[in-house]
């Protein structure tokens, strides 16, 4: 007999999202739909998955476990949320009322408002600030259903202040049931201080800061914003180069706003992701179809920004690239926690199907930031981390907008979201 400790009885759909992971082409569209379904974990792993047959069969449910209803639920994988800037004080609501009047993200930046005026305010917070902000934050994506999360540096810009970020998500990760996977991107742009001496602040960045951060064990992986008036292509090597012969992992902020061909770099240097990509040409296309780099989408900017241009998720699904779909919650362009809201926009915005959506928010969520084994799906040997919705079937997670139906989440076989509301001890 196997034995659990916790079980999910009854789910009237349990969306498992498991098969090969990354999911390309078809296998996107296949969410791994059972009905009628039980779920059950021992020490936070997946143990059982199949009918109440089975389970009355084959699990010894431990005296004193938890045990859960589910009927009349959907239950899905806990989502994971692949692009996140976390770590940032202030907020940029009067840029958000200029946008509103016409004002465009680049026209913002030049102004000095933007990435540059977020930065500002991070250096002014202390790490226990800016820890007790990551934990709200963090708070408000579980409630969402989100119980993985990658965050990013990149709003101090100097050693100091990088380091501040990233260690003030490594204590709210120790401190909250969401787990954060860590990059560090000091080169989200180029400090005020060094706007006429790019070159200077990017050796600072290969020769002090990246090989500092590596040695402190503060991140798992290495962003740059490569884009026009940031980092050039040649300026986007260079900083690509020092951080993999340090060891990090290689995620790049690529083609957002201009075709510069960031997309294609990231592919020839083996990146993990390529993220934005809503100006992505055909070669871009190309050759995330041909690597095993994941295609990060973040529909909430276009909408956000209220652009015209979206990234081509469709061209890409039918190329064959590995599509995730991500929030990139940040105080300038997309400032939302909810992945669900994200799911709605990949369908509504991108033209995803809902089951491409669902895939692209956990399965391959997980495979772009490398924890496809752990998470993303529910597989037995996986960490039960599940989402429990109040919704007739998974399609109405898309069609009944303006909702949050979550109403449980479990993660690593522990309820921390009961009935709509926090149940975890901090």
């Amino acid at each position: 007999m196997i034995k659990a400790d916790c079980v999910v009885a009854s789910c009237r759909q349990l969306v498992t999202c498991s098969g090969g992971i990354p999911k390309r082409k078809d296998a996107l569209g296949d969410v791994g739909l059972l009905e009628n379904a039980w779920i059950a974990s021992r020490g936070g792993r997946i143990v059982f998955i199949g009918s109440e047959d089975g389970f009355r069969r084959g699990v010894d449910f431990e005296q004193g476990g938890v045990r859960i209803d589910g009927s009349g639920l959907v239950a899905l994988p806990g989502f994971v949320d692949a692009h996140t800037h976390l770590p940032f004080a202030g907020d940029r609501a009067e840029e958000f009322a200029l946008r509103l009047k016409g004002w465009t993200y680049l026209e913002l930046a030049a102004k000095g408002m933007g990435i540059r005026s977020t930065v500002r305010a991070t250096r002014q917070a202390s790490r226990e600030e800016l820890t007790a902000l990551c934990l709200e934050r963090m708070d408000r994506m579980l409630l969402h259903g989100t119980t993985t999360a990658e965050a990013k540096s990149g709003y101090g810009l100097s050693l100091a202040d990088e380091i501040k970020q990233l260690e003030a998500i490594r204590e709210a990760d120790r401190r909250h049931p969401v787990d954060l996977v860590p990059t560090f991107m000091g080169a989200h742009e180029v400090p005020e201080e060094y706007r006429s001496k790019k070159e200077e602040y990017i050796d600072l960045l290969v020769h002090t800061i990246i090989p500092e951060v590596r040695h402190q064990d503060l991140a798992r992986f290495f962003d740059v914003f490569c884009e026009e008036g940031v980092f050039s292509v040649e300026d986007t090597k260079r900083l690509v180069q020092a951080a993999k012969a340090a060891g990090f992992g290689i995620k790049v902020h690529a083609d957002e706003f201009t075709p510069l061909g960031g997309t294609e770099l990231a592919a020839q240097a083996g990146a993990v992701s390529a993220e934005h990509l809503i100006a992505i040409t055909e070669a871009g296309i190309k050759a995330l179809a041909g690597s095993d780099t994941a295609a990060v989408l973040l529909p909430g900017v276009s909408f956000f920004l209220m652009l015209e241009k979206r990234a081509p998720a469709r061209k890409l699904v039918e190329a064959g690239a590995v599509v995730a779909l991500a929030s990139d919650f940040n105080p300038g362009t997309s400032m939302t926690e909810s992945m669900l809201f994200i799911l709605q926009l990949g369908v509504l915005t991108l033209k995803l199907s809902i089951e491409e959506a669902l895939n692209a928010i956990t399965a391959n969520g997980a495979y772009a930031i490398r924890r496809h084994d752990e998470v993303g799906s529910l597989e037995p040997g996986k960490k039960m981390d599940l989402v429990l919705c109040d919704v007739p079937s998974f399609p109405h997670l898309v069609y009944h907008l303006g909702v949050n139906p979550v109403t449980h989440v479990i993660k690593n076989g522990a309820l921390v979201v009961k009935d709509g509301r926090l149940a975890y001890s901090s």
